[in-house]
Protein backbone atom coordinates (compact mmCIF):
# COMPACT_ATOMS: atom_id res chain seq x y z
CA UNK A 1 0.00 0.00 0.00
CA UNK A 2 1.39 2.94 -1.37
CA UNK A 3 1.38 5.75 1.78
CA UNK A 4 2.10 9.66 1.33
CA UNK A 5 2.74 11.45 4.25
CA UNK A 6 3.48 14.78 5.99
CA UNK A 7 4.03 15.11 9.94
CA UNK A 8 4.52 18.08 10.19
CA UNK A 9 3.22 20.07 7.66
CA UNK A 10 1.53 23.20 6.42
CA UNK A 11 0.50 22.23 3.09
CA UNK A 12 -1.66 19.94 1.83
CA UNK A 13 -0.17 16.86 0.03
CA UNK A 14 0.81 16.02 -3.50
CA UNK A 15 -0.67 14.22 -6.06
CA UNK A 16 -0.64 10.29 -7.11
CA UNK A 17 -2.36 8.12 -9.56
CA UNK A 18 -2.10 4.75 -10.00
CA UNK A 19 -4.08 2.55 -12.69
CA UNK A 20 -8.06 2.80 -11.23
CA UNK A 21 -6.82 4.66 -7.93
CA UNK A 22 -6.30 8.31 -7.82
CA UNK A 23 -5.26 9.89 -4.89
CA UNK A 24 -5.94 13.62 -5.46
CA UNK A 25 -4.68 16.74 -3.55
CA UNK A 26 -4.47 20.04 -4.90
CA UNK A 27 -2.63 23.13 -3.43
CA UNK A 28 -5.97 24.87 -2.78
CA UNK A 29 -6.59 24.37 0.85
CA UNK A 30 -10.31 23.14 0.67
CA UNK A 31 -10.91 25.11 4.31
CA UNK A 32 -11.70 27.81 2.32
CA UNK A 33 -14.99 27.84 0.95
CA UNK A 34 -16.57 29.22 -1.99
CA UNK A 35 -19.02 31.36 0.53
CA UNK A 36 -19.11 31.78 4.41
CA UNK A 37 -21.09 30.18 6.62
CA UNK A 38 -25.07 31.06 6.48
CA UNK A 39 -28.26 30.19 7.45
CA UNK A 40 -29.31 31.95 4.52
CA UNK A 41 -30.13 29.74 1.14
CA UNK A 42 -29.42 32.47 -0.59
CA UNK A 43 -26.12 33.69 0.27
CA UNK A 44 -24.84 30.20 -1.53
CA UNK A 45 -24.85 30.34 -5.52
CA UNK A 46 -26.39 26.93 -7.08
CA UNK A 47 -23.04 24.87 -7.10
CA UNK A 48 -22.11 23.93 -10.87
CA UNK A 49 -19.38 21.19 -9.84
CA UNK A 50 -16.29 23.23 -10.57
CA UNK A 51 -16.30 24.77 -6.79
CA UNK A 52 -13.89 22.90 -4.70
CA UNK A 53 -16.39 21.87 -2.32
CA UNK A 54 -18.16 20.43 -5.13
CA UNK A 55 -15.98 19.25 -7.00
CA UNK A 56 -16.38 15.58 -6.63
CA UNK A 57 -19.83 15.58 -6.24
CA UNK A 58 -22.37 14.09 -9.27
CA UNK A 59 -24.47 16.68 -8.65
CA UNK A 60 -27.13 15.47 -11.29
CA UNK A 61 -27.52 12.63 -8.50
CA UNK A 62 -28.48 14.70 -5.71
CA UNK A 63 -32.38 14.70 -6.83
CA UNK A 64 -32.51 18.62 -6.64
CA UNK A 65 -31.01 19.36 -2.96
CA UNK A 66 -28.24 21.38 -4.53
CA UNK A 67 -30.35 23.43 -6.77
CA UNK A 68 -33.66 24.35 -4.79
CA UNK A 69 -35.88 21.78 -7.12
CA UNK A 70 -36.05 19.69 -4.24
CA UNK A 71 -39.28 20.08 -1.86
CA UNK A 72 -40.45 17.55 1.15
CA UNK A 73 -42.58 15.57 0.34
CA UNK A 74 -44.56 11.78 -0.21
CA UNK A 75 -43.80 8.78 2.30
CA UNK A 76 -42.91 10.41 5.77
CA UNK A 77 -39.77 10.08 7.17
CA UNK A 78 -40.03 7.78 10.54
CA UNK A 79 -37.96 8.92 13.35
CA UNK A 80 -37.83 6.77 16.56
CA UNK A 81 -35.97 8.05 19.25
CA UNK A 82 -35.59 5.36 22.57
CA UNK A 83 -33.73 6.61 25.78
CA UNK A 84 -32.77 5.66 29.29
CA UNK A 85 -34.66 7.11 32.15
CA UNK A 86 -33.79 11.28 32.42
CA UNK A 87 -33.38 11.74 29.27
CA UNK A 88 -35.36 14.37 27.53
CA UNK A 89 -36.74 14.62 24.10
CA UNK A 90 -38.36 17.54 22.78
CA UNK A 91 -39.38 18.89 19.12
CA UNK A 92 -38.72 23.16 18.77
CA UNK A 93 -38.85 25.63 16.31
CA UNK A 94 -35.36 26.88 14.67
CA UNK A 95 -36.31 30.21 16.93
CA UNK A 96 -34.65 27.54 19.84
CA UNK A 97 -31.44 29.10 21.04
CA UNK A 98 -29.74 25.54 20.50
CA UNK A 99 -30.62 25.01 17.26
CA UNK A 100 -27.41 25.96 14.74
CA UNK A 101 -25.34 26.97 17.97
CA UNK A 102 -23.07 24.53 17.21
CA UNK A 103 -22.06 25.75 13.42
CA UNK A 104 -23.87 27.33 10.73
CA UNK A 105 -24.20 25.62 6.93
CA UNK A 106 -21.57 25.41 5.23
CA UNK A 107 -22.86 24.99 1.59
CA UNK A 108 -25.88 25.53 -0.10
CA UNK A 109 -27.66 22.14 1.18
CA UNK A 110 -26.87 22.29 4.66
CA UNK A 111 -28.61 25.72 4.27
CA UNK A 112 -31.51 24.46 2.48
CA UNK A 113 -31.63 21.92 5.33
CA UNK A 114 -31.78 24.61 8.20
CA UNK A 115 -34.46 26.57 6.15
CA UNK A 116 -36.68 24.05 5.52
CA UNK A 117 -37.47 21.86 8.31
CA UNK A 118 -40.83 21.70 10.25
CA UNK A 119 -39.51 21.12 13.63
CA UNK A 120 -36.19 20.45 15.36
CA UNK A 121 -35.68 17.02 17.49
CA UNK A 122 -33.65 18.26 20.36
CA UNK A 123 -32.55 15.33 22.98
CA UNK A 124 -30.80 16.50 26.32
CA UNK A 125 -29.16 14.98 28.84
CA UNK A 126 -28.93 16.45 31.94
CA UNK A 127 -25.49 17.93 33.72
CA UNK A 128 -23.71 14.93 35.91
CA UNK A 129 -25.87 12.27 34.33
CA UNK A 130 -23.86 9.43 33.46
CA UNK A 131 -25.98 6.78 31.28
CA UNK A 132 -25.56 3.12 31.66
CA UNK A 133 -27.63 2.80 28.67
CA UNK A 134 -27.07 4.38 24.98
CA UNK A 135 -29.57 7.05 23.33
CA UNK A 136 -31.04 5.15 19.93
CA UNK A 137 -32.14 7.33 17.11
CA UNK A 138 -33.37 5.37 13.95
CA UNK A 139 -34.05 7.21 11.13
CA UNK A 140 -36.30 5.26 8.54
CA UNK A 141 -37.40 6.49 5.29
CA UNK A 142 -39.71 5.54 3.21
CA UNK A 143 -39.16 6.76 -0.42
CA UNK A 144 -39.86 10.14 0.19
CA UNK A 145 -37.93 13.73 0.29
CA UNK A 146 -37.46 14.95 4.14
CA UNK A 147 -35.68 17.43 6.00
CA UNK A 148 -34.53 17.73 9.07
CA UNK A 149 -32.48 18.80 12.04
CA UNK A 150 -31.39 16.77 15.13
CA UNK A 151 -29.56 18.76 18.75
CA UNK A 152 -27.93 16.15 21.25
CA UNK A 153 -27.14 18.56 24.43
CA UNK A 154 -24.79 17.49 27.07
CA UNK A 155 -24.64 19.47 30.30
CA UNK A 156 -21.70 19.82 32.36
CA UNK A 157 -20.06 16.47 33.41
CA UNK A 158 -22.43 14.07 31.48
CA UNK A 159 -21.55 11.20 29.78
CA UNK A 160 -23.87 9.64 26.62
CA UNK A 161 -23.69 7.03 24.19
CA UNK A 162 -25.89 8.26 21.12
CA UNK A 163 -26.30 5.77 18.29
CA UNK A 164 -28.37 7.81 14.25
CA UNK A 165 -29.24 4.61 12.67
CA UNK A 166 -30.31 5.06 9.04
CA UNK A 167 -31.84 3.11 6.93
CA UNK A 168 -34.59 2.97 4.27
CA UNK A 169 -34.91 4.48 0.68
CA UNK A 170 -35.74 8.35 -0.31
CA UNK A 171 -33.83 11.75 -0.12
CA UNK A 172 -32.88 13.23 3.34
CA UNK A 173 -30.66 16.64 3.67
CA UNK A 174 -30.36 16.71 7.19
CA UNK A 175 -27.83 18.84 10.13
CA UNK A 176 -27.30 17.42 13.30
CA UNK A 177 -25.78 19.35 16.60
CA UNK A 178 -23.89 18.10 19.27
CA UNK A 179 -23.39 20.31 22.04
CA UNK A 180 -20.98 18.95 24.79
CA UNK A 181 -20.89 21.28 28.33
CA UNK A 182 -17.66 21.61 29.87
CA UNK A 183 -16.08 18.23 30.92
CA UNK A 184 -18.93 16.15 29.20
CA UNK A 185 -18.55 13.00 27.49
CA UNK A 186 -20.51 12.02 24.31
CA UNK A 187 -19.82 9.18 22.00
CA UNK A 188 -21.99 8.72 18.94
CA UNK A 189 -22.43 6.51 16.10
CA UNK A 190 -24.13 7.11 12.88
CA UNK A 191 -24.43 4.30 10.31
CA UNK A 192 -25.95 4.85 7.10
CA UNK A 193 -27.11 1.77 5.69
CA UNK A 194 -29.46 3.18 3.43
CA UNK A 195 -30.98 1.34 0.46
CA UNK A 196 -29.17 1.46 -2.89
CA UNK A 197 -31.15 4.34 -4.28
CA UNK A 198 -31.41 6.75 -1.25
CA UNK A 199 -29.18 10.12 -0.86
CA UNK A 200 -28.45 11.36 2.07
CA UNK A 201 -26.57 14.88 2.65
CA UNK A 202 -25.64 15.93 5.87
CA UNK A 203 -23.82 18.58 8.11
CA UNK A 204 -22.41 17.38 11.62
CA UNK A 205 -21.51 20.25 13.90
CA UNK A 206 -19.43 19.39 17.04
CA UNK A 207 -19.37 22.63 19.87
CA UNK A 208 -17.19 21.09 22.85
CA UNK A 209 -16.74 22.51 26.08
CA UNK A 210 -13.58 22.68 28.76
CA UNK A 211 -12.34 19.71 28.97
CA UNK A 212 -15.27 18.10 27.31
CA UNK A 213 -14.53 14.65 25.34
CA UNK A 214 -16.22 13.68 21.96
CA UNK A 215 -16.26 10.67 20.12
CA UNK A 216 -17.47 10.36 16.49
CA UNK A 217 -17.70 6.81 14.81
CA UNK A 218 -19.02 7.64 10.91
CA UNK A 219 -20.00 4.36 9.08
CA UNK A 220 -21.26 4.56 5.35
CA UNK A 221 -22.48 1.15 3.59
CA UNK A 222 -25.60 2.11 1.50
CA UNK A 223 -27.19 4.49 -0.47
CA UNK A 224 -26.86 5.72 -4.07
CA UNK A 225 -25.14 9.08 -3.25
CA UNK A 226 -23.87 9.79 0.52
CA UNK A 227 -22.35 12.96 1.43
CA UNK A 228 -21.09 14.05 4.89
CA UNK A 229 -19.59 16.80 6.28
CA UNK A 230 -18.37 16.40 9.95
CA UNK A 231 -17.40 20.23 11.55
CA UNK A 232 -15.10 20.40 14.77
CA UNK A 233 -15.09 23.51 16.91
CA UNK A 234 -13.93 24.04 20.48
CA UNK A 235 -15.54 26.19 23.23
CA UNK A 236 -12.88 26.11 25.69
CA UNK A 237 -9.41 24.81 26.38
CA UNK A 238 -8.40 21.40 26.80
CA UNK A 239 -11.34 19.73 24.72
CA UNK A 240 -10.43 16.30 22.92
CA UNK A 241 -12.14 14.91 19.42
CA UNK A 242 -11.86 11.39 17.92
CA UNK A 243 -13.44 11.39 14.89
CA UNK A 244 -13.59 7.80 13.38
CA UNK A 245 -15.14 6.89 10.08
CA UNK A 246 -15.95 3.41 8.27
CA UNK A 247 -17.21 2.87 4.41
CA UNK A 248 -17.37 0.41 2.30
CA UNK A 249 -18.02 1.30 -1.34
CA UNK A 250 -19.85 -0.81 -3.99
CA UNK A 251 -20.49 -0.43 -7.43
CA UNK A 252 -21.82 2.87 -8.70
CA UNK A 253 -22.27 4.44 -5.20
CA UNK A 254 -20.32 7.58 -4.34
CA UNK A 255 -19.51 8.14 -0.59
CA UNK A 256 -17.89 11.56 0.37
CA UNK A 257 -16.62 12.34 3.83
CA UNK A 258 -15.44 16.01 4.39
CA UNK A 259 -14.26 16.89 7.72
CA UNK A 260 -13.04 20.00 9.21
CA UNK A 261 -11.37 20.51 12.54
CA UNK A 262 -10.83 24.11 13.66
CA UNK A 263 -8.17 24.36 15.90
CA UNK A 264 -9.24 28.00 17.24
CA UNK A 265 -8.80 27.89 21.35
CA UNK A 266 -5.37 26.58 23.20
CA UNK A 267 -4.90 23.09 24.45
CA UNK A 268 -7.11 20.71 22.90
CA UNK A 269 -6.83 17.83 20.73
CA UNK A 270 -7.79 16.42 17.60
CA UNK A 271 -7.15 12.82 16.49
CA UNK A 272 -9.09 11.69 12.93
CA UNK A 273 -9.14 8.00 11.24
CA UNK A 274 -10.84 7.20 8.34
CA UNK A 275 -10.71 3.84 6.35
CA UNK A 276 -12.56 2.86 3.30
CA UNK A 277 -13.14 -0.19 1.11
CA UNK A 278 -13.78 -0.28 -2.27
CA UNK A 279 -15.24 -2.98 -4.94
CA UNK A 280 -16.66 -2.68 -8.21
CA UNK A 281 -17.20 -0.29 -11.29
CA UNK A 282 -17.24 2.77 -10.12
CA UNK A 283 -17.18 2.78 -7.00
CA UNK A 284 -16.19 5.87 -5.38
CA UNK A 285 -15.00 7.37 -2.29
CA UNK A 286 -14.22 10.91 -1.38
CA UNK A 287 -12.28 11.73 1.55
CA UNK A 288 -11.66 15.35 2.38
CA UNK A 289 -9.54 16.19 5.98
CA UNK A 290 -9.18 19.73 6.70
CA UNK A 291 -7.32 20.73 9.73
CA UNK A 292 -7.01 24.91 10.66
CA UNK A 293 -4.98 25.34 13.45
CA UNK A 294 -5.54 29.08 14.03
CA UNK A 295 -2.75 31.29 15.42
CA UNK A 296 -4.47 31.21 19.17
CA UNK A 297 -4.41 27.21 19.15
CA UNK A 298 -1.32 27.14 21.51
CA UNK A 299 -0.52 23.69 22.02
CA UNK A 300 -2.73 22.38 20.09
CA UNK A 301 -1.97 18.34 19.63
CA UNK A 302 -3.73 17.07 15.95
CA UNK A 303 -3.32 14.18 13.71
CA UNK A 304 -5.62 12.70 10.45
CA UNK A 305 -5.14 9.88 8.49
CA UNK A 306 -6.65 8.24 5.87
CA UNK A 307 -6.51 4.26 4.36
CA UNK A 308 -8.17 3.24 1.91
CA UNK A 309 -8.26 -0.69 0.23
CA UNK A 310 -9.07 -0.85 -3.28
CA UNK A 311 -10.33 -4.70 -3.66
CA UNK A 312 -11.55 -4.62 -7.63
CA UNK A 313 -10.52 -2.71 -10.71
CA UNK A 314 -13.34 0.13 -11.85
CA UNK A 315 -13.07 1.67 -8.43
CA UNK A 316 -11.66 5.35 -7.80
CA UNK A 317 -10.70 6.73 -4.39
CA UNK A 318 -9.90 10.56 -4.36
CA UNK A 319 -8.13 11.56 -0.89
CA UNK A 320 -6.96 14.79 0.15
CA UNK A 321 -6.00 15.41 3.81
CA UNK A 322 -5.43 19.60 4.18
CA UNK A 323 -3.40 20.97 7.48
CA UNK A 324 -3.17 25.14 7.58
CA UNK A 325 -0.99 26.00 10.49
CA UNK A 326 -0.75 29.98 11.48
CA UNK A 327 1.33 29.39 14.97
CA UNK A 328 4.24 27.43 15.70
CA UNK A 329 3.55 27.02 19.73
CA UNK A 330 2.21 23.77 19.12
CA UNK A 331 2.77 19.93 20.72
CA UNK A 332 2.48 18.21 17.15
CA UNK A 333 0.42 18.00 13.91
CA UNK A 334 0.27 15.42 10.95
CA UNK A 335 -1.43 13.71 8.58
CA UNK A 336 -1.08 10.96 5.90
CA UNK A 337 -3.09 9.08 2.87
CA UNK A 338 -2.83 6.10 1.75
CA UNK A 339 -4.85 4.17 -0.89
CA UNK A 340 -3.63 0.41 -2.48
CA UNK A 341 -4.57 -3.30 -3.26
CA UNK A 342 -4.24 -5.93 -1.19
CA UNK A 343 -1.20 -6.79 0.00
CA UNK A 344 0.32 -9.66 -1.82
CA UNK A 345 2.73 -11.12 1.15
CA UNK A 346 -0.46 -11.51 3.57
CA UNK A 347 -2.59 -12.78 1.59
CA UNK A 348 0.18 -15.36 0.66
CA UNK A 349 0.89 -15.88 4.43
CA UNK A 350 -2.58 -16.64 5.44
CA UNK A 351 -2.91 -19.20 1.87
CA UNK A 352 0.36 -20.76 2.75
CA UNK A 353 -0.98 -22.07 6.15
CA UNK A 354 -4.16 -23.69 4.01
CA UNK A 355 -6.81 -20.78 4.10
CA UNK A 356 -8.63 -20.65 0.84
CA UNK A 357 -8.13 -17.27 -1.22
CA UNK A 358 -11.70 -15.95 -0.64
CA UNK A 359 -11.42 -16.43 3.26
CA UNK A 360 -7.67 -14.71 3.16
CA UNK A 361 -9.46 -11.38 1.78
CA UNK A 362 -12.03 -11.90 4.15
CA UNK A 363 -9.38 -11.89 7.14
CA UNK A 364 -7.65 -9.28 5.51
CA UNK A 365 -10.73 -6.79 5.63
CA UNK A 366 -11.83 -7.85 8.85
CA UNK A 367 -8.15 -6.98 10.11
CA UNK A 368 -8.15 -3.75 8.00
CA UNK A 369 -11.74 -2.42 10.00
CA UNK A 370 -11.22 -4.06 12.93
CA UNK A 371 -9.77 -1.18 15.13
CA UNK A 372 -12.05 1.04 14.11
CA UNK A 373 -15.13 -1.43 14.81
CA UNK A 374 -13.52 -1.67 18.19
CA UNK A 375 -14.51 2.21 18.61
CA UNK A 376 -18.08 1.88 19.02
CA UNK A 377 -18.16 -0.07 21.97
CA UNK A 378 -21.84 -1.82 21.51
CA UNK A 379 -21.41 -5.06 21.01
CA UNK A 380 -24.53 -5.39 19.45
CA UNK A 381 -23.54 -2.67 16.93
CA UNK A 382 -19.90 -4.58 16.59
CA UNK A 383 -21.64 -7.84 15.26
CA UNK A 384 -23.71 -5.59 13.01
CA UNK A 385 -20.98 -3.70 11.03
CA UNK A 386 -18.81 -6.87 10.73
CA UNK A 387 -21.60 -8.87 9.74
CA UNK A 388 -22.14 -6.30 6.95
CA UNK A 389 -19.02 -6.28 5.60
CA UNK A 390 -18.84 -10.12 5.81
CA UNK A 391 -22.29 -9.73 3.89
CA UNK A 392 -20.09 -6.89 1.07
CA UNK A 393 -17.30 -9.78 0.46
CA UNK A 394 -19.40 -12.41 -0.26
CA UNK A 395 -21.48 -10.49 -2.91
CA UNK A 396 -18.58 -9.80 -4.61
CA UNK A 397 -17.08 -12.91 -4.51
CA UNK A 398 -20.60 -15.07 -5.70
Amino acid sequence: MAEAQNNPATIPLGSTTAGSVAVAAESTVATRMSAPPSYDVADFPVPHGREEEWRFTPLARLKGLHDGSAAAGGPDLKVDISAPEGVTHELVDRTDPRVGKAGKPVDRIAAQAYSAFEKASVVSVPKETVLAEPIRIRVHGEGGTAFGHQVIELGAFAEAVVVIDHTGSGVLAANVDYLLGDGAKLTVVSVQDWDDDAVHCGQHNALIGRDASFKSVVVTFGGDLVRLHPRIDYAGPGGEAELYGLYFTEAGQHQEHRLFVDHDTPNCRSHVTYKGALQGQDAHAVWIGDVLIQAAATGTDTYELNRNLVLTDGARVDSVPNLEIETGEIVGAGHASATGRFDDEQLFYLMARGIPADEARRLVVRGFFAELVQQIGLPDVEERLMSKVEAELEAAAA
